[in-house]
């Protein structure tokens, strides 16, 4: 198996000296963004499409740091309504498939996507519990019309490619757990659709990762290493907390394509990401690591740091510690 970071967290240094950190932590393999709701900073995508000796000199630096490439990463809204947002991060999905595909990588990782509730909507409408008709006549709506045609071309690409598109299950999303990837895979007859196994959006709608792999089996592709701590506050508040803050004009803010931004994260809030072992332990992260083996034993797990209690090295250092203490303990390499 492979162990190592999803480098965005390491946007503020090249390329190189992000290679050279996730070297020091004991990791071996990096995933690079590519576009979506990030920018690639690390990846030249134009060049590297364009140059077969740029490609060589990529994958160069990768091998005299001692680090693997491990996949590319697109995530982002590729069925966002609005032309200025879906349309893009669609064609950041089918450059980085043509770029992996060129760099003789095999695995993409990215969004479904959500789309708006009908024609003409300008926002994308996620249905959480659809107990009404109507509800249903929009997720037919959104399935049908929207998703399974985008995810039939898609699929056909990757293949195309050598690549496998690996989906993360996450909320506000049309799949965002393990019974949607499924649908997914069966409405659109996908053949080179999977999941990135990221635990993080699972431990917070209170599934359990270890069962979601048994589930999907070899649908499972490529995974992520990334904790979440369920709050006291969850008791009044719920997951579904939503009492986020909408940053103004002169905040530092996150932009998620045309004019939308990430709001600010509750204050009290009913659950956080967290570094490895802050909300599940070196036995949880064991047992993980061992179920991924199970499916793949050349699975590709890669560190996503989002604790914002931690710096980005001090929160790579906790997180790699307890990982690697994990495979140790399941007795992976």
């Amino acid at each position: 198996m492979k162990f190592g970071v999803y480098t965005a967290i390491l946007h503020d240094r090249s390329l190189p000296e992000a290679l050279d950190v996730i070297s020091s932590l004991g990791l071996n393999a990096a995933e690079i963004n590519a576009g979506g709701f990030l920018p690639p900073v690390h990846i030249p995508v134009d060049d590297l499409l364009a140059s077969q000796s740029a490609r060589d000199d990529y994958l160069g630096l990768f091998a005299e740091k001692g680090v693997a490439l491990a996949g590319l990463n697109a995530n982002g809204n590729p069925l966002h309504p609005n032309p200025a947002i879906g349309p893009v991060h669609a064609e950041d999905l089918r450059r980085a498939i043509r770029v992996a595909g060129a760099l003789g990588q095999t695995r993409v990782v990215t969004m479904s996507g959500l789309p708006g509730g009908e024609p003409g909507a300008t926002v994308p409408n996620w249905i959480v519990n659809p107990w009404n008709s109507g509800s249903l006549d929009v997720l037919d709506y959104q399935w049908d019309t929207v998703a399974v045609p985008f995810w039939k071309e898609i699929d056909a690409l990757a293949a195309d490619h050598g690549v496998k598109v690996a989906i993360e299950m996450h909320p506000q999303n049309l799949v965002f757990n393990p019974p949607t990837l499924k649908r997914l895979v069966e409405r659109a007859g996908t053949t080179n659709v999977g999941a990135e196994m990221d635990p993080s959006h699972l431990f917070w709608q209170h599934m359990d990762p270890i069962a979601a792999i048994e589930y999907l089996g070899p649908l499972v592709v490529h995974a992520a290493a990334k904790d979440v701590r369920i709050n006291p506050e969850a008791a009044v508040y719920g997951v579904l907390d939503d009492r986020f803050r909408r940053l103004g004009d002169d905040e530092e803010r996150t932009g998620l394509g045309g004019h939308e931004y990430a709001n600010e994260w509750p204050q009290d809030s009913a659950w956080d990401f967290v570094a490895l072992g802050s909300g599940h332990d070196v036995g949880f992260w064991a047992r993980f690591v061992a179920a991924l083996r199970q499916v793949d034993p050349e699975m590709a797990v890669n560190i996503e740091h989002e604790d914002t209690s931690l710096g980005r090295i001090e929160g790579l250092e906790v997180a790699a510690g307890v990982l690697l203490e994990a495979a140790k303990t399941a007795s992976v390499r």
